[in-house]
């Protein structure tokens, strides 16, 4: 098939270089080039770096409702387009431009956690299985006729990363059997249920601050699905202090003397109840025990190498 692949993230990259090994992908279009760091040195996209490797032609409209950019799509006679976490909604002139329609690959089993963040979500909400669904595109946020879904299992400690690199994975294999489906014309359109739809907006910094009054799973989800960014992160003496590290709860409760109810009374949740090789915190049903930090202009470090150099003290509340 001919296509035209939209994508930006590394999300998409393995997507891309399948598409590339057994079809004919005639241009690439993602994001533009951004001054990233402290230097501000343009940075191409993780698809620009890949599809420059694969010797694919590439467009970067600032805007895809821009005139020009629509007639250069056009002109290229696609087959199909096949869109990956672009990162801009295609209006409904670039929807009806290919024949046989624009496919959208989405990390969520829809219509589940529709929008910009649907693996961070799973993970932050504690679900222990999301997927992949391959959809026809449609005006609106992922709000298309399902073509494909096949599901995957977020083990208990999977972080972001491990349900990212699963879930590419998972995409390069469900597009392919989506595009053989639509090439055989034997593709079934299933209709989303709106009643059933959640969202998963895009994350900010300000998701990661822990409230300790939330249960200790759910403070662990939290480190999981924001790894690494934005983090998740606290106080302490008005500083910013990263929590990239814990203890399973079963490794916490063995470890430490507070395994009881009674031993835990009269604590407030934020309470550092203990820093040694570990930092224990009181949260509103236990206790995490932070094993890895960081703190702010700092490095990441485990929580015994961290307090030789900057003490806190046993009481004070995060």
């Amino acid at each position: 098939m001919r296509i035209l692949f939209m994508g930006t993230p590394d999300f998409a990259v393995p997507v891309l270089e399948t598409l590339a090994q057994k079809h004919q992908v005639l241009a690439v279009v993602t994001q533009p080039d951004r001054p990233k760091g402290r230097g501000h040195g343009v940075m191409f996209s993780p698809v620009k770096e890949r599809a420059l490797s694969l010797g694919l032609p590439i467009l970067q409209p600032e805007k895809v409702r821009e005139d020009n950019f629509i007639e250069t799509i056009t002109a290229l006679k696609a087959d199909i387009f096949v869109v990956v976490a672009y990162g801009q909604l295609l209006p409904l002139r670039i929807l009806q431009i290919p024949p046989l329609g624009c496919v959208n690959i989405h990390a969520s089993l829809l219509p589940k956690y529709r929008g910009a963040a649907p693996m961070q979500r799973a993970i932050l909400n504690g679900d222990e299985v999301t997927g992949v669904t391959i959809m026809f595109m449609a005006k609106g946020m992922d709000t298309g006729d399902m073509l494909l879904k096949k599901p995957i299992n977020i083990e208990k400690d999977d972080r972001f990363a491990d349900v990212h690199d699963k879930m590419a994975a998972l995409s390069c294999e469900c597009i392919i059997e989506a595009l053989k489906q639509i090439e055989a014309g034997s593709a079934v359109r299933e209709p989303q249920n709106p009643e059933e739809a959640t969202y998963a907006p895009m994350l900010k910094k300000e998701d990661g601050r822990i409230d300790w009054n939330s249960s200790t799973v759910q403070i662990i989800n939290q480190i999981r699905a924001l790894d690494p960014w934005p983090g998740t992160y606290t106080y302490y003496e008005g500083q910013v202090i990263k929590i990239w590290d814990y203890l399973p709860l079963e490794d916490a409760a063995d470890g430490t003397g507070l395994v009881t109810d009674g031993d835990l009374k009269g604590h407030t949740p934020g309470e550092v109840l203990e820093a040694g090789s570990h930092l224990l915190v009181k949260t509103s049903d236990g206790v995490l025990a932070i094993t890895e930090l960081q703190g702010q202009g700092s490095k990441r470090m485990r929580v015994g190498d961290y307090l030789r150099g900057r003490p806190i003290a046993v009481g004070t509340r995060l």
